[in-house]
């Protein structure tokens, strides 16, 4: 099985200095500024307070949104793609397509249900390619296309993804609660999609294998195990991990050394990265062990990687220094944080 504890290898070696210098590339970097992105688009939307449903909190600024039916709650995500990926990358962006609308569901506890598509093309055959990877993606997470929008008369390839799905008990960027731990939990068995940063540890692999993977996550929630969690996205595992606390009211020190990495990998690289496979949770201590032993028995890495608490600021430390990485105080990412800090879990 997959080793979750840090390798000898791993960012302990940094001098405070280079720790400094990595939390200031992270800062800057991509990623994170897309994410910045939602902040300016929260500021028009103006969202409406969020929802106490039983004990779990609904708001914009989630994987999915969630809307509680009587039996449980439907889930509604869409994403798009930037253009160069889908110009450079079609298959595999028709296939991300379904892959990471997946993820978003199971990120909150649920199960999908069917996905639509839109896609924006040149004539010809020119959305071939994008059409087989969706099509492929839909087959191998067992997730029906029942429709969409097309157009074939654009100047480029353009793609978005939407899904729906269901959940009985959800996991929520707005419930983790400080005194948990912050558990990360990926799939190292991939590689890099060069040039981008995309871990992909889905195409090649089974099927069945991937979709039982992605079964732990609703099995957690429903276990009661934990309530809150987000799927690791273009931001990486800190930036992840920052839109998580930021929504939760919360803070956290992001121990470097205890993050699972894939032996060979370029560290920074890999705090940036957008696993096909990659979760963050909220979990207590009394549920630790399970949660660990579940990912464990099926060959995931996983492991705590931090202290959630109540400061609403983020550090990130090795075995020789500790350095602030964001102050959620004064200044937010994604503009969906709540007006009252979260209280200490019981």
């Amino acid at each position: 099985m997959t080793c979750a504890r840090p390798l000898p290898d791993l960012a302990a070696e940094l001098a405070p200095s280079a720790l400094e210098q990595l939390a200031e590339t992270l800062r800057q970097s991509r990623g994170i500024a897309h994410k910045r992105d939602i902040g300016e688009v929260m500021q028009t939307v103006h969202p409406s307070l969020p929802t106490i449903v039983n004990g779990q909190t609904i708001a914009i600024g989630d994987d999915c949104a969630a809307i509680p039916d009587g039996d449980g709650y439907l889930l509604f995500a869409i994403e798009g793609f930037i253009n160069e990926f889908v110009e450079k990358q079609p298959w595999f962006a028709g296939y991300c397509g379904v892959m990471v609308n997946v993820s978003d569901i199971y990120a909150m506890g649920g199960r999908p249900v069917a996905v639509v598509d839109a896609l924006w093309s040149r004539g010809g055959n020119a959305a071939q390619p994008v059409l087989e990877g969706l099509m492929k993606g839909a087959e191998v997470y067992g997730v029906p296309l029942v429709g969409g929008h097309s157009n074939r008369r654009n100047d480029r390839e353009q793609l978005s993804v939407a899904i729906v799905g269901r959940a009985r008990r959800l996991l929520t960027s707005f419930d983790a609660l400080p005194g948990d731990n912050l558990v990360a939990a990926v799939d190292l068995r991939g590689r890099f999609e060069e040039p981008y940063s995309y871990w992909n540890a889905s195409t090649g692999a089974a099927a069945q294998r991937l979709r039982g993977d992605l079964e732990l996550l609703p099995s957690i929630a429903e276990d009661g195990l934990s309530a809150a969690g987000k799927d690791i996205s273009m931001a990486g595992i800190v930036g992840t991990a920052l839109m998580l606390l930021e929504c939760s009211g919360v803070g956290a020190t992001i121990d470097l050394d205890a993050i699972p990495r894939p032996a060979g990998v370029d560290f920074a690289r890999w705090l940036g990265a957008f696993p096909s496979y990659g979760f963050l949770l909220s979990v207590s201590d009394a549920a630790l062990p399970e949660v660990l032993q579940r990912f464990a028995a099926r060959d995931i890495a996983c492991a705590a990687i931090g202290r959630i608490d109540d400061t609403r600021q983020v550090h990130l430390r090795n075995r020789t220094a500790s350095v602030p990485f964001w102050d959620l105080n004064h200044e937010s990412l994604i503009g969906c944080a709540p007006t009252k800090p979260r209280k200490t879990g019981a």
